[in-house]
Formats: structure tokens, sequence, C-alpha cells
């Protein structure tokens, strides 16, 4: 079955970076976007990054332009989220996320996503 596992989280200070993983498995990976949102307590769920299939193409929220960047190891299975100059509104829980290249690869929106990781917890404070 579909599995997806983030890895990475934790608390941090302000400024500060943190990487997240995720590995996959049990679908066929290389033809898949891979997504991470996050939720912080009270908010909806936002889409942060998404990756195509190749990882031509990568999809940024306005609100991590410049200080976060998405890579994937295709040979790996694995997708990796580097945040750099963390905030406190940085703070949520981060999940990673699959759909299709003509689904979630066009659109990285919740609605869009087969398949769920169980999320890893993200905490910036001072």
């Amino acid at each position: 079955q579909v599995q997806l596992v983030e890895s990475g989280g934790g608390l941090v200070q302000p400024g500060g970076s943190l990487r997240l993983s995720c590995a996959a498995s049990g679908f066929t990976f290389d033809y898949y976007t891979i997504g991470w949102f996050r939720q912080a307590p009270g908010k909806e769920r936002e889409g942060v990054s998404c990756i195509n299939s190749s990882g031509s193409s990568i999809y940024y929220a306005d609100s991590v332009k410049g200080r976060f960047t998405a890579s994937r190891d295709n040979a790996k299975k694995m997708v990796y989220l580097q945040m750099n100059s963390l905030k406190p509104e940085d703070t949520a829980v981060y999940y990673c996320a699959t759909g299709a290249d003509y689904g979630l690869g066009a659109r990285c929106r919740d609605t869009r996503v087969d398949y769920w990781g169980q999320g890893t917890q993200v905490t910036v404070s001072s």
C-alpha cells in the first residue's frame, strides 16, 4: 500500500533551519507529484510546495518563497523540504502528500491529493 513517512521536524529558534524528508513506497514514485502541506492550529491546511514527477516544475506558496527549497531523488524515492530563515508563523504540522501530475502537479491544493503522510511537527520559537 501507499506509504509516505515524514521525518525531520522539531523545535527550532526563529531564523534557524530544518530539513524535512519524506520516504515514499507502494507506488511508482517517479510518475507522481509530491506536495508539502502544513496546518497550524485553528487554520486551514496550506499547500507549501509541490514538485512534479521529474522535478522540473516546483510551486512555492508566497509565504515561503526564497526561504524554502523542495527537491526529490527519484532513485531513492525521497522528497526533501529545506526550510531556512524560519519564522514563528511557520509553526505547523507538515504533511507529505502525493497526487497525479495533471492534478496536484497542476495546482498545489489539498483537494488534489490522493494520499497523505502522517505529518511531522515543526515548532519555531525562542
